[in-house]
């Protein structure tokens, strides 16, 4: 049995690794394409309008698109991810209300920029903050990676940051924290569809827009800044502004709020149909939903496949002191994996593993939660074979069985049994691990009650419903796995 593993694990890592060095040996094709990515949680500037992101940062760029014969693909991710999808070449140019900072200008490079905005404060009504000087000491919220976090963070405090502005503005209203600090144009949409918060008057600091694009790109940055030249020229500029702001520079087409009071019934019954039924909105969590349960199946098994390979070879070290080479390989792998974070793992095999390589980002999720799975699903059953008493290999062995036969019919199912309940509480983790999808632009169910919230401003029913979902998979996941176990025992019986 040791041999027979020892040459099935050979080739299955070499397998995996012709098929990765083959992948790394590719170059992503020229297309015709440009890849915009963005956090579509910005408006006026990006959002969600149906399935589509819009706003003036989408609209400026679909337009230098069309005019440079290049067809658009825009991927939503998370802030602190877009700039360094440019850098790595997973995309082309970063679009998302990016304020020119010199920091930033050491490792990308800005096409001009076409607004000035401010960074303003947000405070409840009732607060007793009348400028910056009231800051100190308050909880100050901020979006995390904005100018407006490194300001705060500079110039006040440390900040509490949140990982768009919509959640941020969702902590002031219920009183979680004192204030927020936000770009002007996005804050004057939040203060419009919300009750009891204002914008106090001043501007914070002054800031230019520009978007993003690889300093190994120049000829894709004199392409934008010559297009954006044309469209201030011939009056595009100002007519995409026009779709979004007015002569004053405030947002268009927001609801205002309204000031009856209604039950709670009522209340709820319209909150669920803005944030489910208008627009068709549901299909957010839908798709999320598909694509969640995609990742963690396919995750499983590759988790299950790399464990168990990675199991044997360590219980056979352990019993027989053979294969020092592959156990210490496996060691290694065992510390890296479970020594890190599961989201660090995800960005570095998307923007560093894979990163020159054109391929799915459900693949690259897959991969991710499969080696990272793989990694406890290991150590969860060579637990249950080291478990089993070794006198049974001994009973096996002294039948005239071999050691293959033995492991396979004596003591891997009792391991089975003894581990299915950690083996089951394994693939729950891995399921809701999940949930930091977003970090790559992939819609999953976390990702998809995120777009409905920066489309609705209400924090409340879609983030319940994401968890509801969960929940539902996992009782009906540990109710399978509890039907398993007792099958499991009537065997013994």
């Amino acid at each position: 049995m040791p041999g027979i593993v020892y040459k099935k694990w050979l080739v299955v890592m070499l397998a995996f690794t012709a098929l990765f060095l083959t992948a790394c040996g590719e170059k992503q094709e020229e297309r015709g394409k440009l890849i915009m990515v963005t956090n579509a949680t910005f408006p006026p500037y990006e959002f969600y309008q149906g399935d589509r992101i819009v706003g003036i940062d989408a609209d400026m760029v679909r337009e230098i698109a069309l005019r440079n014969n290049l067809e658009l693909v825009i991927e939503d991710m998370s802030f602190d991810s877009v700039i360094a999808a440019v850098q790595t070449g997973k995309a082309d140019v970063a679009a998302s209300g990016i304020t020119v900072t010199e920091d930033r200008k050491k490792q990308i490079d800005f096409t001009t920029s076409y607004v000035q905005a401010d960074q303003v404060i947000i405070v409840r009504d009732e607060a007793a903050i009348a400028g910056p000087a009231d800051l100190k000491g308050r909880r100050i919220g901020v979006q995390h990676g904005t100018t407006g976090d490194m300001y705060v963070t500079s110039n006040i405090q440390e900040p509490e940051r949140f990982q768009d502005g919509a959640l941020a503005v969702a902590s002031l209203v219920t009183g979680k924290i004192d204030a927020v600090v936000l770009d002007s144009a996005p804050a004057e949409e939040h203060v419009a569809r919300n009750k009891g918060i204002r914008i106090l008057p001043g501007a914070l600091v002054s800031e230019e827009y520009a978007m993003a694009i690889s300093k190994n790109r120049p000829e894709l940055l004199a392409m934008f800044n010559k297009t954006m030249a044309e469209m201030k020229a011939d009056g595009t500029m100002k007519t995409i502004w026009a779709r979004y702001l007015d002569e004053h520079g405030k947002p268009l087409a927001v609801p205002a709020v309204e000031s009856v009071e209604k039950g709670l019934w009522q209340r709820m019954a319209e909150s669920f149909d803005v944030n489910f039924v208008k627009d068709n909105r549901w299909r957010y969590l839908v798709n999320g939903f598909l694509v969640t349960i995609q990742i963690s199946a396919c995750a499983v098994l590759m988790g299950l496949v790399i464990g168990f390979l990675v199991a044997v070879v360590r219980s056979a070290h352990d019993q027989t002191g053979r294969y020092k080479v592959l156990n210490f390989l496996c060691h290694i792998y065992l510390t890296v994996v479970r020594g890190t974070p599961v989201v660090v793992q995800l960005l570095i095999i998307y923007f560093v593993i894979f990163g020159s390589v054109d391929v799915s980002k459900v693949l690259v999720a897959i991969v991710a939660f499969g080696v990272n799975s793989g990694a406890y699903v290991a150590e969860i059953i060579r637990s249950g074979i080291m478990a089993v008493d070794s006198g049974q290999m001994e009973a096996g062995r002294s039948l005239g069985l071999s050691y293959g036969t033995t492991m396979r019919s004596v003591i891997l199912p009792q391991a089975f049994k003894n581990v299915l309940p950690a083996l089951g509480n394994e693939f729950i983790v891995l399921l809701k691990e999940t949930s930091v999808c977003g970090y790559i632009a992939l819609q999953d169910l976390t990702k998809g009650g995120d777009i409905i919230r920066s489309q609705t401003y209400d924090a409340f029913l879609p983030l319940i419903a994401v968890a509801l979902t969960y929940l539902v998979v996992v009782v009906c996941l540990s109710q399978l796995m509890k039907k398993l176990e007792n099958s499991l025992k009537k065997n013994e019986r």
